[in-house]
């Protein structure tokens, strides 16, 4: 499986405590209508922790049908269980998803031998797997060494890194072929120039055609378009994450008419 380009970490909208099916059809459809490389439903963004299973499903499959085949549908699966992350990730690839984003066991802070043994029993489930590093959710850093060795296990395909350390980036794009996709709408662009292979975003919820199009740019070196949609994008950016992620983009999703 290849993966590069933006990938939308798609929000959860509801309406009287249920999820509302209309504007996340609608807003699948948003996303495809501007050329992103894939959606990602149930991730942080789509407030995963506190969904049902049955919403989980719910969402996975109306995804699933939405998205059609024309582009890859990452579904979020990642849990400190192991078993329930093995069991979640199964139903993902029964309801049709393409690949399953497997954040690193958050509150169990497994040392390095069940970090590995977590992610091969993921691995067995036979759904591709993309890695999800992001200490800020998990109270874990991972070193270098151990992510490279983490992605080299058969059936990871890609690594959500979602440090913003662009150091950390550079370096892994130098010890893993694995596709590194930055999980940082600030910082996704330098890494994408540097070779990273896409993102995983938040800010494409609000802005797809300009997020794709900053992706495209940094891919292909267009110094004047990096410019210029940085200093569009930036702003909004700091603004959607002045708060804990979702709030801040659902409230502009809101303010737009779309959530």
């Amino acid at each position: 499986m290849q993966l590069r380009g933006v990938f939308t970490a798609l929000v959860t909208p509801f309406a009287q405590g249920a999820i509302d099916r209309e504007n996340f059809n609608a807003l699948c459809q948003r996303q495809l209508d501007a050329g992103v490389a894939g959606l990602v439903p149930c991730g942080t963004t789509g407030e995963t922790p506190t969904l049902t299973e049955d919403e989980w499903a719910d969402l996975v499959s109306t995804t699933v049908r939405i998205s059609n085949g024309k582009v890859p549908v990452i579904a979020g699966c990642g849990s400190n269980s192991t078993a329930r992350t093995v069991a979640t990730i199964t139903r993902a690839r029964n309801l049709g998803a393409d690949a399953a984003l497997v954040v690193f066991p958050y509150y169990n802070k497994p040392n390095p031998a069940g970090l590995r043994a977590h992610v091969e029993a993921c691995c067995r489930s036979g759904l591709p797997i993309v890695l999800y590093h992001v200490p800020g959710r998990t109270g874990q850093r991972i070193e270098l060494e151990q992510l490279a060795e983490l992605c080299a296990i058969d059936g990871v395909v890609a690594l959500k890194e979602a440090t913003g350390d662009l150091t950390l980036g550079q370096r892994l794009l130098n010890h893993t072929p694995r596709a590194i996709l930055s999980g940082d709408d600030f910082t996704f662009a330098a890494l994408m120039a540097m070779g990273g292979a896409g993102t995983i975003s938040v800010l494409s919820n609000l802005a797809p055609q300009m997020t794709v199009a900053w992706a495209r740019a940094a891919e292909t070196g267009d110094v004047e378009t990096l410019r210029r949609l940085r200093a569009r994008l930036l702003p909004v950016v700091q603004y959607l994450f002045s708060d804990t992620n979702p709030a801040p983009v659902k409230a502009a999703l809101a303010s737009m008419g779309l959530c």
